[in-house]
C-alpha cells in the first residue's frame, strides 16, 4: 500500500526525485509540490488520504500523481518537460512527457471533485492539455488557438473543472500535436464513482498503447512517421520490459486501456473471457455485454475490460496484428524462406565478417539469435520464458494468475509451475517421410513468382 506520505517519504529509493528546478520559492507558494518518477516499474497503488473515498488503480510500468486539498479541491501539479524513457532493458529513447515520465502520471479523481491542474512548461515550443472525454466549460478544453492561447515555454496555466461522470478518461496536448504526440506526450485519467462499493474490483490495471518510430543507434523519434512504427507499446514500454499484471485466483480484475496510436488495436486474452464494462461514454449497461476474447480498440478510444481470474497461469495479453508483437524490425526485407543462401555466405561474409544468414526456414531463429545489433536498439523479438523464447516483443505482457496471493500483492511471482501432466508433451512415434511438391517445370510450363509488397502501409 503506498500513501501520499510514505511514497514521498520512500522518494529516493523508488528513484522519485522531487523537484523545484526552475520554479522559485515564491511561485512554489502558490503551486503544488512537483513530484517526479525516474524508474519505469510498475508503482503500488497510491491509496487515498483524504478527499473522498476510492479504490485505486494499478498504472501499469507508471504510477499515480499525488494531489493536495485546497480548500475543498483537489489540486495537481503536471510538468511538461523532455524526459528519458527505458523502453526495455538494453534500449532508451529521448522523448516528452510529464514529471520525468513518458507517459505522464496516472490522475485519480471521485466523481464531484473540484480539480484545479496546474501545467507548467518547460518544453522549447508551447504547449497546452487536452483531456480527452470530460465534460468541461469549454474554455478548459485545451485546443491551443481555439479555447486557450498556447502555454509558453517557462509558463505555468491552470484548469479548473468538476469531473462529472465516473469512467475512463486520457489527457494529451492538442498543441503542435504531431509532434508531441509522436514524442510521447499522454497520461491516464480516472474518475472514481462516488459510491466506492460501484463496480468494485479486485485489481484495476491502466495503461495507453502508444508507438514511436526510433531507427536502431539513435535515441530520438522520428515525429513525421504516419503508419510505419517500429515499435509498438504498452506505457511507452515494449516486450520483454512490459511488467506482468498480477492477480490472485478467483480476483475481479478490470484492464483499462487507451489507444493513442494511429491506427486500431485488436487486444486478446489469453484462458479467459471477458467483457467491455466501459467505454469512452462511460460504463455499458449489464443487459449489453456479452463475452469476448478479443476486443478492438480504435483510435482516440478507451475500454475497459472485466473477467475472473479463475484459471491459475501465465496468460498472454497482447495486441493481435503480428507486427504489433514485434521490437524494431526492417519493413522492406523480401521473403527468403526456402531460398538456399548457402553459396552465398562464403561470399558475404568474406566482406562482412558478422554476416548472418537468416530467413530459410522461417524468422523462428531470431527467438534466440544472439546477432550483433547496433547501439541502443532491441531484437525483433526477444522475451524468454521457462521454455525458451517467446518470440514476440512490441505489445505483449502477462496475465500472472497465483491462489492465495495477497490483496495488494502485486510482485511478479515469477514462472508458473505447472501441475504435473498439464503441459503440452513430444510425442515420440515413427512417421513416414514427409513427402513434399516437387519444383521441377516439364514441358512448356512457366514459372511465376509472386512477392508479397514490402510495404505494410495498411496498418
Amino acid at each position: 500500500m503506498v500513501t501520499r506520505r510514505n511514497f514521498l517519504l520512500g522518494a529516493s529509493a523508488a528513484g522519485v526525485a522531487l523537484s523545484a528546478a526552475k520554479v522559485s520559492s515564491v511561485a512554489m507558494a502558490a503551486l503544488p509540490q512537483i513530484v517526479s518518477m525516474e524508474t519505469p516499474d510498475t508503482q503500488p497503488p497510491l491509496m487515498p488520504e483524504n478527499g473522498r473515498p476510492y479504490n485505486p488503480v494499478v498504472t501499469l510500468n507508471g504510477w499515480t500523481l499525488p494531489w493536495r486539498m485546497n480548500n475543498g479541491v483537489k489540486e495537481f501539479h503536471l510538468v511538461a518537460e523532455p524526459v528519458v524513457r527505458e523502453m526495455a532493458p538494453g534500449m532508451k529513447a529521448h522523448l516528452w512527457g510529464y514529471n520525468g515520465q513518458s507517459p505522464g502520471p496516472t490522475i485519480e479523481v471521485v466523481e464531484g471533485d473540484r480539480v484545479r491542474i496546474f501545467v507548467t512548461n518547460r518544453l522549447p515550443e508551447h504547449t497546452s492539455i487536452h483531456w480527452h472525454g470530460q465534460r468541461l466549460p469549454n474554455g478548459m478544453d485545451g485546443v491551443t488557438g481555439l479555447t486557450q492561447a498556447g502555454i509558453n515555454p517557462g509558463k505555468t496555466f491552470v484548469y479548473e473543472f468538476e469531473a462529472k461522470r465516473p469512467g475512463t478518461f486520457m489527457y494529451h496536448p492538442h498543441a503542435d500535436e504531431m509532434t508531441q504526440m509522436a514524442m510521447g506526450m499522454m497520461g491516464f485519467w480516472v474518475t472514481h464513482p462516488k459510491n466506492p462499493k460501484f463496480m468494485a474490483v479486485d485489481r484495476d490495471f491502466v495503461f495507453l498503447l502508444n508507438s514511436f518510430d526510433i531507427d536502431p543507434g539513435s535515441y530520438t523519434p522520428k515525429i513525421t512517421t504516419m503508419l510505419d512504427f517500429n515499435l509498438w507499446a504498452f506505457n511507452s514500454r515494449v516486450a520483454p520490459g512490459i511488467s506482468p499484471m498480477v492477480a490472485g485466483q478467483g480476483d475481479r480484475v478490470r484492464i483499462r486501456v487507451g489507444n493513442l496510436t494511429m491506427t486500431n488495436h485488436p487486444m486478446h486474452l489469453h484462458g479467459h473471457e471477458f467483457v467491455v464494462v466501459g467505454t469512452d461514454g462511460g460504463w455499458t449497461p449489464p443487459n449489453s455485454r456479452w463475452p469476448e476474447v478479443t476486443a478492438d480498440i480504435a483510435v482516440g478510444q478507451m475500454r475497459a475490460f472485466e473477467f475472473i481470474a479463475d484459471e491459475p497461469g501465465d496468460w498472454a495479453f497482447h495486441c493481435h496484428k503480428s507486427h504489433h508483437t514485434m521490437n524494431a524490425m526492417g519493413h522492406d526485407v523480401p521473403t527468403m524462406i526456402g531460398v538456399d543462401q548457402s553459396k552465398l555466405v562464403d561470399r558475404i561474409t568474406s566482406l562482412i565478417p558478422d554476416y548472418m544468414s537468416m530467413g530459410e526456414s522461417g524468422m523462428a531463429d531470431m527467438e534466440t539469435m544472439e546477432m550483433p545489433l547496433p547501439d541502443n536498439t532491441l531484437p525483433m523479438m526477444s522475451g524468454q520464458g521457462q521454455f525458451g523464447g517467446i518470440g514476440m516483443g512490441g505489445m505483449f505482457t502477462t496475465v500472472k494468475i497465483r491462489e492465495g496471493l495477497a490483496r495488494n500483492d502485486y510482485k511478479d511471482p515469477g514462472a508458473y509451475q505447472h501441475p504435473v501432466g498439464t503441459v503440452a508433451y513430444e510425442m515420440n512415434s515413427e512417421l513416414p517421410p514427409v513427402q513434399r511438391q516437387t519444383a521441377t517445370l516439364s514441358g512448356d510450363e512457366i514459372e511465376f513468382k509472386a512477392r508479397k509488397p514490402v510495404s505494410h502501409g495498411e496498418h
